[in-house]
Order: C-alpha cells, then structure tokens, then sequence
C-alpha cells in the first residue's frame, strides 16, 4: 500500500470499523477498471467481480443481468412488508489515468494526502457507491435485519454511455421495481455544505461540417472568389446565440418553464461566493443569459456551447490556406420539458437557410436525454435530509445541476419512482481529470449517512400514483 499517512493522520476519532471501510476503499480503487480501454476488459470483470463478492458477504441475494457488455450486478435484501422499496444505482468503472505525468501518485495506488484519498475512480463513482455497500453492511453486522428492502444496480459501463443499460432496466423492470432510486455519483455544494440535488439539465450534442472545394486552396488565388467552409462555420455558430445569451434556434424556449419565486430564492440563500468562484477557474469575470445569476444559468437555464472547432491548417507559423473542409461539435443543456428531438428540428431549421452557394452543411446529432426535476415536497427529499443532517452533521441545502445523467431519466420513466441524487465528492475533487480525489472524513459521513437513509425512508409511504416528478 502506496500511503504517506495512516488512517490515524486524517482523522483523530479512527476506529477499527473504519480501517476496515478505509481497507475496502483502497483495495477496489487498485484495481484498474477502465471501461474505455478494451486492454482493461479483465480488470473491468475483476472489479465487477470485487463487488459481487462483497454484497454476496453480506447476505445479499446477487445475479448478474443479461447484456453483451460488462456485467450489470443486481443485489437485493429480502422485502420488507408494508415498507418501501430503494434501489442504490452506482458503477464500478472509471475513466482513463491520462494524461499520467501530471498525477503526483500513481492513479492505481490509493496515496493519502492531507485527509483525501487519491487515485482514479475515489470519487467517481467507486466512493460514493462503496458509502451505501457499506452502510447497509453496517446495519446487517448491528442487526441482522434491513427496515426496508434495499436493492443495488451496479454497472461497469458508465464511462463509456451506459450503452446496455436502457435495456436491462426495460427488461428487468418487476425486478427492478421500487419506490425510490438513491444515486451518489456527484457532490456537496460545498465544503461542509451538504446537499440534495433534485433537478439536471438533459442534453443534445451535435456535430456540425461544412464542405467547401475538393480540395484546399491558395487563398490569394481563390480567397473572395469560392466561399470558405470555415468563414461560414463562424457564421453559423455566431447566428447561434444572441447578443444577451438567448439561443436562437425557433421554439427553443416554448418548453422552458421559468423558475419559481422558490427555487430562486432558495438559489439566492446559498453561500455561493462569486469571487472564489472566479478565483477557482482563473477568469476576471462571468457572462452568460441576460437577467440570470450564475447559478441559475448552471443549473436551470439552457445554454449553448462549442465544444470542439476545427478547419485549415494547424501547425507551426503560416500557410494561406482556404480550407476544403470545417467542423465543430456543439452541446446545448437542455432544462426539464425541452425534448432533444425539437431542438435537432430547430437546429438545422436556423442554419440551413444560412448556409450560402458553395458549401454544404452536414448536422449529425449524437446522444441526447431530456432533463429531470423532483419534486421538493417529496417525502423521500426530506427523509433523505434528515439522514444526511445525521451523518454530515449539517442540514442539507437543495440544488440543482448543470450536468446530465441519462440514467435518472431512464429510472424515473421506466420504473415509475423518484430519483435522490445524494452526493458525498466536492467540486474540487479533479473527477475525470489528474489527481481524482475523494475526501475519507466524506466517506465515513456517507457510510453514516446511509445507514441512517434506510430508516429514513423506511418511515415513508409506498409509492402511490402521484410519483413527483415535473
């Protein structure tokens, strides 16, 4: 074990019950389960097969479901009569180290720094997924028993798009069947602000191609005479947002709901700290939809951006090219109700009238999913606050994100429950980048935190038709 400090460093109330937790931790992030590189298919199933013998230790009834691809696990307690049903969704994939030489340990080998544990996968998702194993591991060596059913879907193949995941859920649907789903796969507010994140942004990502000549040209001699694929890209990606950050595709905004007197009040009394803000990312300064704080257009408002831009030449010093040839990839983070499909029809209905003679345009959509909202009246929203106020020591506050799990959607259509989207990382936690990182202390208040959601929830009613969802 790679460690510059013993659990006893990080955290003075250390017991063996933590070791062990701690010991549980570094052994499944050794363990390089990288679903996008197929030269890792064996540590993928080796993983998949770590966390099927720890729930098959704890008494948990485990199968793996049918699919082509890496093994979806399924677990589940015993039911509970007259008691709700949860189902814990995590995954035991992670993404590639790369680039290696910028980590400080290596990403394979669990090092403790300062009271975090470094290695690929701590926080996203082997961390937060191992906090409900053990929770409920934890209660079943106190009692024996569950005071409600617990169930587990643990994939290997979210890093790479969940690609069989749609369908073993449709498949498994009685299997699956329950009346709350709990996924810890993102993060606090902020440190020792723990939240409840109740809505995401949904998603439609594009690529955009622009054809010009057959091949590329002497700009002196053609320039102003053949039209420039990548002059007309710029154009088309400019006429894609105006001047007070509103998207003008036709009908983006039929479907936006604006933003209830709560939801921005409750936005407004978060300790967001602008400065440190900017300070983070190292910008002078913030822009975005006109009449919109920072948070709201993070985590309720649409927005457009590019995300990739090529044409021309790309090397060292000049060439007078006038390129045959430019693309982009472009993403727009949709809010509840808006459908990706409208805004593909809407998407090609602004650009192709702009697209002049010489030049063909080409929008190719990629992965979409619709974003999700839950209802904070919910009970299962406060019983999950009462547990994390048990764990965390502090009441949670309730946020939104700007980022998208197409799962949740997945869960909320086709099992027909409310999704808690419970998570323990920061947003400094390096996920999907060098020197990923999960804070032990948030660890070990996970683990409490949910053995103190079963009971929670366990005092909650069974889902009736009314599912909270908007």
């Amino acid at each position: 074990m790679s460690r510059s400090e013993t659990p006893a460093d990080h955290d003075t109330a250390a017991t063996p019950e933590k070791t062990r937790h701690e010991a549980a931790l570094f052994e499944l992030l050794r363990i390089p389960s990288v679903s996008a590189d197929s030269r890792h298919k064996g540590d993928v199933d080796r993983a998949a097969d770590w966390v099927e013998a720890r729930l098959t230790g704890m008494g948990l009834t485990v199968e793996r479901l049918a699919t082509p691809g890496a093994p979806i696990l399924f677990a589940q307690s015993p039911p509970v009569p007259g008691k709700p049903v949860a189902l814990v969704y995590g995954h035991y994939d992670v993404q590639p180290p790369d680039p290696l030489d910028e980590w400080l340990s290596p990403p394979f080998e669990p090092t403790v720094r300062d009271g975090n544990v470094y290695a690929r996968g701590a926080t996203d998702d082997k961390g937060q997924m191992l906090t409900h194993v053990l929770g409920v591991e934890s209660l079943l060596n106190a009692g024996g028993e569950l005071p409600l059913q617990v169930k587990f879907l643990i994939e290997g193949e979210e890093e790479v798009g969940s690609e069989h995941l749609d369908a073993a859920v449709a498949a498994n649907r009685d299997k699956l069947a329950c009346d709350v789903v709990v996924v810890s796969d993102s993060s606090q507010f902020a440190p020792g602000v723990p939240a409840v994140t109740y809505g995401l942004r949904g998603i439609a990502y594009y690529e955009l191609f622009v054809e010009g000549p057959k091949q590329d040209l002497h700009s002196g001699s053609f320039g102003g005479g053949v039209t420039n694929p990548a002059n007309v890209l710029a154009k088309l990606l400019a006429a894609l947002v105006d001047s007070e950050g509103r998207i003008r595709i036709p009908g983006f905004y039929d479907d936006v709901a604006p933003l209830t007197d709560r939801e921005r009040a409750e936005f407004a009394r978060l300790p967001f700290d602008e400065e440190r803000f900017l300070k983070q990312l190292n910008v002078d300064g913030v822009s975005g939809e006109v009449g919109y704080t920072t948070l709201e257009r993070r985590w309720a408002r649409p927005t457009c951006d590019i995300n990739g831009l090529w044409s021309g030449y790309q090397g060292e010093g000049a060439k007078t090219v006038l390129p045959a040839r430019a693309g982009a990839k472009v993403s727009f983070r949709l809010v509840p109700d808006q459908e990706p499909e409208k805004i593909t029809a809407g998407l090609r209905a602004l650009l192709e009238p702009l697209v002049p003679p010489g030049a063909k345009l080409t929008i190719k959509p990629h992965h979409g999913a619709p974003g999700v909202k839950f209802s904070l009246e919910s009970p299962y929203m406060e019983a999950a606050a009462a547990a994390i106020e048990q764990g965390f020591g502090a009441r949670p506050v309730y946020m939104r994100e700007g980022g998208s799990i197409p799962i949740v959607g997945t869960f909320a259509r086709e099992l027909d429950a409310d999704v808690l989207l419970l998570g323990w990382g920061l947003d400094d936690d390096n996920t999907h980048s060098p020197n990923e990182k999960f804070n032990l202390g948030d660890f070990h208040r996970g683990i409490q935190a949910s053995a103190a959601l079963w009971k929670q929830l366990s005092e909650c009613g069974m889902r009736s038709a009314d599912r909270g969802m908007s």
